[in-house]
């Protein structure tokens, strides 16, 4: 642990992210018994690897993963090299315990807790053909989902198109856009969907995103509860959209019939009877 620190220091870390993490790792090391095992090239592959100090935070924030759960790892440098340079969304009410979960097309990694819900599935957006524009996880009410899941498919769909039944979807960036053509893009799959009802809310959606393009590794959560959306937009920004009607869009975007990723409803569907 001192290695880490005394080595982030001297690559140049010591904003207030590198301080932070510092700090964190400290104190995991101090409240629990078990101690992980960390070598300093996991964070030296992170730093060469992009020759960037985002990247390097990423590693950081791997090894704090690992702190968290309070379990002995013991890695090669090539183990460590490999987990300290995926990228681990660091934004949001997330909760880095237990093991993390990588989307297969972009290798974007996913904590299984996420505004007090749990990670049930993870799937990547795609657009012409081949360009994998984001991931997103979906993270689930298990107090909620407990009677569903005993229903079989049938019930479980059901209750994914119905708002009623809350989640988060969480979208990790795998690319960077700009953010007139992320917002368009929800709002052209959101407007069939509202069948010329509310279409206000669009409006409202699009203002809750600030005039800043999205970049690689930006994160964004949508919480859905019934007739209301809370949003965290890239920036940290919270705002709220009140529409029974958007919300409903909004789930049969995402697990509809004709939904933006197939690859996500299919393991949420596979990952719901086993939470």
């Amino acid at each position: 642990i001192a290695s880490i620190s005394k080595h982030a220091l001297n690559r140049g870390l010591h904003d207030a992210t590198g301080a932070r993490a510092t700090r964190m790792l400290t104190t995991a090391s101090r409240s629990t018994s078990k101690r992980a095992s960390l070598r300093t090239a996991g964070v030296v592959a992170a730093s060469h690897r992009a020759g960037s100090s985002s990247t390097t935070r990423a590693g950081i924030n791997a090894i704090l993963a690992l702190a968290a759960c309070g379990t002995a790892y013991h890695f090669n440098d090539s183990q460590l090299t490999s987990f300290c340079a995926a990228r681990i969304p660091t934004s949001g009410d997330v909760l880095s315990v237990g093991s993390l979960t990588t989307e297969k097309a972009t290798g974007i990694l996913f904590p299984p807790l996420c505004n007090a819900m749990s990670l049930v599935g993870t799937g990547v957006r795609i657009k012409y053909v081949f360009v994998k524009v984001y991931a997103v996880g979906t993270y689930m009410d298990p107090i909620a989902m407990m009677a569903v899941k005993k229903g079989g498919p049938d019930a479980i769909q059901k209750a994914l198109l119905d708002p009623t039944y809350p989640r988060v979807l969480r979208i990790v960036m795998n690319r960077s856009l700009s953010i007139d053509k992320y917002t368009a893009a929800i709002i052209e799959s959101l407007e069939p969907r509202m069948h010329g009802q509310d279409l206000e809310k669009l409006e409202e959606f699009k203002e809750l995103n600030p005039k800043v393009d999205l970049v690689e590794g930006a994160e964004i959560e949508m919480t859905i509860r019934g007739d209301t959306l809370l949003y965290k937009n890239a920036m940290g920004g919270v705002g709220s959209i009140k529409s029974r009607v958007f919300t409903e869009a909004l789930c049969d975007v995402y697990f509809g019939e004709d939904c933006v990723s197939p690859t996500l409803k299919e393991d949420v569907l596979k990952g719901i009877p086993n939470m």
